[in-house]
């Protein structure tokens, strides 16, 4: 009776298994979901407000927006610009390690 029981268990659970992963526990979240690494945000933004408060995944700067150049610590105050926009930002060895290199963003082309 247990190979029965196996069977339609593999049965009930296949169509479950074979569906696709829209999003994960630990990488692929949505905007608003809680963070420790830009790499686990479909945007690619890990965003905090403050040093004290929990990160969570927003979209990237778009055009005329505040920003902040690509850091490698994963976790912005501002996040980063959307793709084909730069951020201009004055870049000091003091902001880099404090993240606190602000810009806006613009587009190269203009």
């Amino acid at each position: 009776m247990l190979p029965a029981r196996l069977l339609l268990a593999l049965l009930l659970l296949a169509p479950a298994l074979s569906a696709p992963q829209e999003r994960g526990l630990i990488f692929n979240l949505d905007t608003g979901e809680l963070c420790l690494q830009s790499a686990q945000c479909k945007s690619g933004c890990c965003h905090r407000v403050n040093g004290l408060s929990l990160a969570r995944c927003a979209p990237k700067a778009a055009e005329s927006q505040e920003c902040s150049p690509k850091s490698i610590y994963g976790v912005y105050y501002k996040c980063p610009c959307e793709r084909g926009l730069t951020c201009d930002a004055d870049k000091t060895i003091v902001g880099s390690i404090t993240n606190s290199d602000f810009g806006v963003c613009r587009d190269p082309q203009d």
